[in-house]
C-alpha cells in the first residue's frame, strides 16, 4: 500500500512539472529572468499584463533616448553652424567695407554678411527650442521617479511570484505527506503551508494591481509626452527652415537686383580732351524713355537728340531740349553726323 502511495505521489509530481513546462512558455517576462510557475488563471493574466507593460515602458524609454540623442546632435551641429556663420558674416562685412570700389562683389558681400547675422539668430532660437522643448522634458522623464518606482513594483511582484512558486511546491509536498501519514503533525504543517500560500496570493493580488496601475500610468505618460515632443520638434524645424528660407530669399533678390542695377546703370565716362575734334550725330527718338536719375535723359517719341557718346554697355550720352544725360542706345535712330564745332543751338 505504501508503495502505491509513493508511486501515486511521484506521478503527481511529474504531472505538476509537465504543467509547469507548458505554462512557462507564457511566462518569459521582461521584468524578471527566472522561470515562474503560474499559480492560477487570474495570476497568469496579471503576470502577462505586467510583462506587456514592462516591455512597452522599456521600449518607450529606449525610443526617448534615441530622440534625445538626435536632439543633442542637432544642438551640437547648430552651435558649430552658428560659429562658422558668424565668422563668415564678419568676413563678408569686412570685405564689403574695405573694398567699396569693387562695386558688385563688395555690395553683395555686405548684403550677405548682414543677412547671415539673422540666419544665425534663427539657429540660436532653434537650439534654445531643442533644449527647452525636447531635451529637458525627455531627460526628466527618462530619469524620473515614476518610471523607476513602477519598475520596482513589477520586480517586487516578480520576486513574490518566485516565492509563491516555492510555497506551492511546499503545499503539494505537505499534501502528499498527509495522504501518506495523516497524523496531527503533518496536518498542522500542511495547514501552515496553506495559510502562508493564501497570504502570498493575497499580497500578490494587491501588489499586482498596484504595479499594473503604476506601469499603465507611466506608459500613458510616455506615449503622450514623447508624441508631444515629436510634434514640437517638427514645428520647430519647420519654423526654422521657413524663416531661414525667407531671409535667404530676400538676400538673393537684393543681390540680384543690385547686380542688375549696377550692370544697367549709365557708365561713367571720363571727360574728353576739349581740344580734340569729336564727331556727334543727330538721332531721333523711336521709343519713350523716362529718366530714373539725374544722370539720365528723358525722351519722347519724335524728339531729336544730339548723341555725343555711345557706350558698349548699350547706353548713349547726348542732349535734347537743353538737357543732357544718358539713355538706352536702342531707343533712338541715327539721322546725320555733325561736327562738334557746328553745334551751337539747342535741339528740339
Amino acid at each position: 500500500m505504501d508503495a502505491l502511495r509513493k508511486q501515486a505521489s511521484k506521478l503527481r509530481e511529474q504531472v505538476a512539472k509537465q504543467q509547469q513546462a507548458v505554462i512557462k512558455q507564457f511566462s518569459g517576462t521582461g521584468y524578471e529572468s527566472s522561470d515562474v510557475m503560474v499559480i492560477d488563471e487570474v495570476e497568469m493574466q496579471r503576470h502577462q499584463q505586467l510583462e506587456k507593460l514592462y516591455r512597452s515602458t522599456r521600449a518607450g524609454k529606449d525610443f526617448q533616448k534615441e530622440v534625445l540623442r538626435a536632439a543633442e546632435a542637432f544642438t551640437a551641429i547648430g552651435y558649430k553652424h552658428i560659429e562658422a556663420g558668424t565668422k563668415l558674416s564678419e568676413d563678408c562685412s569686412r570685405y564689403g567695407a574695405e573694398n567699396t570700389n569693387d562695386k558688385i562683389l563688395a555690395k553683395g558681400a555686405s548684403i550677405y554678411g548682414d543677412a547671415r547675422k539673422h540666419v544665425e539668430k534663427e539657429q540660436e532660437d532653434f537650439n534654445k527650442l531643442l533644449s527647452s522643448q525636447i531635451l529637458d522634458p525627455l531627460r526628466a522623464m527618462i530619469a524620473g521617479a515614476p518610471l523607476e518606482d513602477a519598475r520596482h513594483l513589477a520586480q517586487r511582484y516578480s520576486r513574490m511570484r518566485q516565492e509563491a512558486e516555492t510555497q506551492a511546491v511546499e503545499v503539494s509536498r505537505r499534501q502528499a505527506r498527509v495522504r501518506e501519514l495523516p497524523n496531527p503533525e503533518n496536518v498542522a504543517k500542511l495547514q501552515a503551508a496553506e495559510a502562508k500560500m493564501k497570504e502570498l496570493k493575497a499580497n500578490m493580488a494587491v501588489l499586482g494591481i498596484e504595479a499594473s496601475a503604476a506601469l499603465a500610468a507611466v506608459e500613458a505618460q510616455q506615449q503622450r509626452l514623447t508624441f508631444q515632443r515629436l510634434v514640437a520638434l517638427v514645428e520647430g524645424e519647420k519654423t526654422y527652415h521657413l524663416r531661414v528660407a525667407a531671409i535667404l530669399g530676400e538676400v538673393e533678390a537684393e543681390m540680384v537686383s543690385e547686380k542688375q542695377r549696377k550692370e544697367s546703370a549709365p557708365p561713367v565716362i571720363p571727360q574728353e580732351n576739349s581740344s580734340e575734334k569729336t564727331m556727334y550725330f543727330l538721332a531721333e527718338a523711336t521709343h519713350s524713355f523716362s529718366a530714373a536719375s539725374e544722370k539720365e535723359l528723358s525722351l519722347s517719341v519724335g524728339d531729336y537728340v544730339v548723341v555725343r557718346k555711345v557706350s558698349p554697355s548699350g547706353w548713349s550720352e547726348g542732349e535734347c531740349k537743353g538737357k543732357g544725360g544718358w539713355f538706352p542706345s536702342g531707343y533712338v535712330e541715327k539721322r546725320q553726323r555733325l561736327p562738334a564745332s557746328d553745334l551751337s543751338a539747342e535741339v528740339y
